[in-house]
């Protein structure tokens, strides 16, 4: 008998080809401009702008031009008074207040609350779990609902009307949230860094200098700028726990600008734009830092 053996087909002809879109309607779906989003962002920045715009314009006028001219509209004749009769009222002393109650609160926040993140996330042990409890439970207290009994252990400690009295609630209340935010970072180190560390005969102490705290870096800056915030714009603590002009601080220090049937409006504006520029300073030198602290784990 004759075999009959049929010729194998083809992958030209087994194979169905998958229509393929037109690089035409791929540029045009991706050229498509967003106009509602550009409509936002403009909004967003209008309403950004808008305020410092407004700050620093009615710095650069008098007192008399502030009530009789258009509040948006610049100054026909810009002046520096005010930022000279700030320099006059004792600004120097206000602002080296305030960089000493800011720096002295930041720095032991951020070495203790480093230290502890670290023990909590490497750790072991029942001591370490009611650590890490404890530091989440001070996240549930309210500032305000403990300044009575801050005062009550300030004045029985004599450290009242000193900026020490301003330095330690700061750290105390600065704790819990910077302990979390680095935790949070030190448990997305890969563990097999430290394993291969601790095979090279490195101690924990070692490993958390040279290994954690630089991968970390963008983490304590931005909890680090976070804080200096927080401190450098207090109110309540120098309020209640100071009194004499020799411990204030800058929030504290727009009052003298208040007279008893008016306010120096141009010249409190123009102490809100010496008080700011540290913090702009801060924010150029340390941008990089920030951005990736505050986008940390968008890319996984």
């Amino acid at each position: 008998m004759a075999s009959t053996t049929q010729a194998p087909a083809t992958p030209a002809a087994t194979t169905r080809r998958r229509p393929q879109a037109s690089p035409r309607s791929v540029t045009r779906g991706r050229a498509r401009p967003n106009f509602l989003g550009g409509l936002g962002g403009w909004i967003w920045l209008a309403v950004i702008i808008l305020p410092i715009y407004y700050v620093v314009i009615t710095s650069l006028k008098n007192q008399a031009g502030f009530f009789t001219s258009n509040p948006l509209a610049p100054p026909t004749e810009p002046t520096f008074a005010n930022y000279q009769l700030v320099l006059e009222s004792d600004f120097v002393r206000y602002f080296a207040n305030s960089l000493i109650v800011t720096v002295g609160s930041v720095l032991p926040t951020l070495l203790v609350s480093f230290m502890a993140a670290y023990a909590i996330v490497r750790g072991k042990g029942w001591f370490l779990n009611s650590t890490n409890k404890l530091f989440l439970l001070g996240l549930a207290i309210p500032l305000h609902a403990t300044i009575i009994p801050i005062y009550w252990m300030i004045t029985r400690a004599h450290m009242y009307d000193t900026l020490l009295a301003l330095i330690l609630p700061s750290i105390a209340f600065a704790i819990p949230i910077s302990v979390l935010i680095l935790s949070n970072f030190l448990r997305d180190v890969p563990n097999e860094l430290f394993e291969s560390m601790r095979l090279d005969g490195a101690s924990d102490w070692a490993m958390m200098w040279r290994l954690a705290l630089p991968l970390v870096r963008p983490a304590v800056v931005t909890v680090g700028i976070y804080n200096a915030l927080n401190v450098w714009n207090g109110f309540l603590f120098p309020l209640i726990l100071t009194q004499s002009p020799d411990t204030r601080v800058l929030p504290l220090s727009l009052w003298t600008f208040q007279g008893e049937f008016s306010v120096n409006v141009p010249a409190i504006l123009a102490s809100v734009v010496l008080a700011t520029f540290p913090l702009l300073v801060v924010y150029v030198v340390a941008r990089r830092q920030l951005v990736s602290g505050l986008t940390a784990g968008f890319s996984k």
